[in-house]
């Protein structure tokens, strides 16, 4: 499974983000996807996991304020990030692994990841 992230940027802080990533097959055993994010200095973290149906996990920095979304039919997963802040800042990573978790060592696959910017 490859994964192709794309979206990051520069944004003023309150200001939003869309994220999407690509995936280049479906592969049944690998149909949960999740953002993942690290900043300089940090451990990587979860930002939102989904499932194939629909489930998903946040992050406590995500919620209420980022929504993770997928199109099975395009193998795309979307994260929506809404009133972002400078604390938001990181290098924002796609994986894809076998279940909902919030640990990264429980994905198997990974993006290249996408750089989120967010000024103050």
């Amino acid at each position: 499974v490859q994964l192709q992230a794309s979206g990051g940027g520069l944004v003023q802080a309150g200001g939003s983000l869309r994220l999407s990533c690509a995936a280049s097959v479906r592969t049944s055993n690998y149909d949960v996807r999740a953002w993942f994010r690290q900043a300089p200095g940090k451990e990587r973290e979860l930002v939102a996991a989904i499932s194939r149906g629909g489930a998903t996990r946040y992050g406590d920095s995500a919620k209420g304020r980022f929504t993770i979304s997928r199109d099975n039919a395009k193998n795309t997963m979307y994260l929506q990030m809404n009133s972002l802040m400078p604390e938001d800042t990181a290098v924002y990573y796609c994986a894809a692994g076998p279940l909902l978790s919030s640990l990264w060592r429980n994905y198997d696959y990974w993006g290249q990841g996408t750089l989120v910017t967010v000024s103050s």
